[in-house]
């Protein structure tokens, strides 16, 4: 939810310039490439968001899936990958590592590489995923505890 927000802010009908489309602004030929294998993201929200999915986790299982970096790290990768292209999160990860920087971790270390080839770009998109991410988090507990505030059960306990 947090990347399609970031992306398009979820609204499906937005195009790219470059051809990217719907909600995840993928391309249709990333989307329909055999390690995706979805077709209609231009038409179908739910394709879309699935295609965007499913291309996330092949560049995890593809271009990160290292032990030694954490599943949240390796998901921050996938985001600079998605975003700048997994070529150019090899750049930046190798940087880091020219830089003295920790190449497997993304705030503080490889972000400050990406920023040194690429610009602000790539490290701005990964931070408001994970600030929406965040926010979005905060919102669903919020709700969570909102509603067993007002279950019956609660108030059953709360009169005892």
């Amino acid at each position: 939810m947090a990347q399609g927000y970031q992306e398009s802010q979820l609204d499906q009908s937005r195009r790219s310039p470059r051809g990217a489309v719907g909600v995840m602004q993928l391309l249709p030929s990333t989307a329909a490439d055999k390690s995706v294998g979805i077709k209609g993201i231009d038409k179908d929200q739910d394709r879309n968001v699935e295609a965007g999915s499913k291309y996330l986790r092949h560049l995890v299982d593809v271009y990160i899936n290292d032990p030694q970096i954490t599943p949240r790290d390796q998901l921050l990768f996938a985001f600079a990958a998605y975003n700048a292209g997994p070529g150019n999160l090899r750049k930046f990860r190798a940087k880091a590592k020219d830089m003295g920087l920790d190449p497997d971790l993304w705030f503080g270390n490889v972000e400050n590489a990406a920023a040194e080839i690429v610009g602000r770009e790539t490290v701005q998109y990964v931070s408001n995923i994970y600030k929406y991410y965040v926010a979005y988090g905060l919102l669903a507990e919020h709700a969570k505890e909102a509603s067993a505030a007002r279950s019956p059960d609660a108030s059953d306990a709360s009169a005892q």
